[in-house]
Formats: C-alpha cells, structure tokens, sequence
C-alpha cells in the first residue's frame, strides 16, 4: 500500500473505510493511516504552526462504517488538541464517537493489560487502548 500525505482527518477517514471494505485487518489500518494522519499532523504543526495544523481536524470525518475506528478520530483529535493547545472540536465530542466493541489497537492479545494502562484518557474513554509507543513517531 503506498502512503500519501493527509490534508484532514476527513481525508484520512475515507482512506480508513477503503480498507475496511477492502477487508483489511484493523491493526494495519492503525500503521497505514493513524501513523501517516499523525506524521502528517506534526509536520504541518512543525512547519506551519498550531492553527493550521488544527484546521486538519476542523472537519468531522465522515463515518468509516466502524464504530472502532470512528472512535479512534475522535481520541486522536481530543488528544493532539489537549497536547498541543487548540480546542477539542465539537464532533469528536459526540456519544456515537465510541467504540463498540472496544478496540485494542495491537493484536498481542498479551499486550491489551498495558494498553488499558497506558492509553491517554482520550482514547480509554472512547474504549480504544494503545500502547505508549502508538502515538511515538521518530
């Protein structure tokens, strides 16, 4: 699969339902578009500033067909806005923006215990759990 940058999580989103409808595993859905939205996130933030790289996340996503994942957008924004300093947008409030059944992002069944810990409250709150190094990029 070849990544292209994201201009928005909306772009991102669209992305995310053409896999799952491709029948893609979730967990590589993490690696091919979470991993890219955030690296393309922190350059805009890097290179352009706070309130552009914000304006990625302006947009609701429209919905991927999978409450797991939906849920996913929803934390990350939630996340990045507390990190970096920009308000929590409106949509990623919303109750449908949880996840059902929960979503543990690694398939290391052994892994699930620390992820339930380490997980930032956006995301253990809308019942999606990742490790600590999810959200890492070098």
């Amino acid at each position: 699969m070849a990544l292209r940058a994201f201009v928005s999580a909306d772009q991102a989103a669209g992305s995310a339902r053409a896999m799952l409808e491709g029948g893609e595993r979730l967990s590589r859905l993490w690696r091919y578009v979470f991993a890219q939205l955030l690296d393309d996130y922190t350059s805009v933030l890097c290179h352009a500033g706070t309130e552009a790289a914000s304006r990625m996340w302006a947009q609701a996503p429209s919905s991927t067909g999978d409450s797991r994942v939906d849920a996913a957008f929803a934390a990350m924004a939630e996340h990045l806005a507390r990190r970096d300093g920009w308000g929590v947008p409106s949509w990623a409030r919303l109750p449908q923006r949880e996840a059902w059944p929960w979503w543990f992002v690694t398939d290391l069944t052994g892994l699930h215990a620390q992820a339930m810990v380490e997980s930032p409250s956006s995301f253990r709150r809308r019942g999606v759990f990742i490790t600590s190094g999810a959200l890492e990029r070098t």
